[in-house]
Formats: structure tokens, C-alpha cells, sequence
């Protein structure tokens, strides 16, 4: 699996009217992507993927996702249905508000790879 640094996307309009309309007073999911997204980049994550094979989903979506899933006390499966069915989770990461999200594994795999290349410590080593 292989990765190009590219971040959040740019939330489809449809998503930000239909969101904004079912949370006047916003959400967290909300207001996580509107006051938070430049902390969800993917350039941390290089070092952990290769540069061979199918382009994985983006490490800062599923970062934000698992920031979500933790403030919700989800598990995996839940989170990635979380990612399908609700309005303002769709909004956090860009998704289209059609789109049918990601198998859950991938939460998990992404943690898996976080702590191969960082330790329990975090993203990014210690200066």
C-alpha cells in the first residue's frame, strides 16, 4: 500500500449545506474539521507507507476519524459506521454524502503502523 500526502479535501458543497442545515448550532465533528483540519495532514505518515502499490486512504482522514471515534468512546466498527450514516461525520473528513466510507480494519491497521513507526509515544518523535 502506498500513500500521497494530501490531507483533508475540500468538503463538497452538498455536504456543507445538508450539514449545516441538520446542525445550525454545529457539532464536534463540526467544529473539529473547521477549527482543527490543518492538524489532520498526511506527511507525518510518509515514512510509514511505501511508495509501491495502491494508494491507501489518507492517514489524516482516518486520524481524524479515530480523534471522533475516542471523543465518542466507539470501537472500530462503530466509528466506520459513524463515518457512513452521519451527517456531520461525513462533513469532518470532506466525504461526499454519498459515499459508503471504509471497512473498519483500516482504523485499526492505521494504529498498527502509527506505533511501528512512532512507538506509543505519538506521531512524530520527540525532538
Amino acid at each position: 500500500m502506498s500513500m500521497r500526502p494530501v490531507g483533508l479535501p475540500e468538503i463538497p458543497e452538498q455536504t456543507v449545506v445538508v450539514a449545516r442545515a441538520a446542525f445550525p448550532k454545529g457539532s464536534l465533528a463540526i467544529r473539529v474539521r473547521d477549527r482543527l483540519a490543518e492538524v489532520f495532514v498526511d506527511e507525518p505518515f510518509v515514512g510509514a507507507f511505501g511508495v509501491r502499490g495502491a494508494p491507501g486512504l489518507s492517514p489524516g482522514v482516518l486520524s481524524l476519524v479515530t480523534v471522533l471515534q475516542f471523543a465518542e468512546g466507539l470501537t472500530d466498527r462503530q466509528a466506520a459506521a459513524m463515518a457512513v450514516r452521519a451527517i456531520d461525520w461525513k462533513y469532518a473528513p470532506g466525504a461526499e454524502l454519498t459515499d459508503t466510507g471504509f471497512d473498519a480494519s483500516v482504523l485499526c491497521r492505521l494504529r498498527a503502523r502509527r506505533g511501528q513507526r512512532y512507538g506509543a509515544g505519538g506521531l512524530r518523535p520527540a525532538p
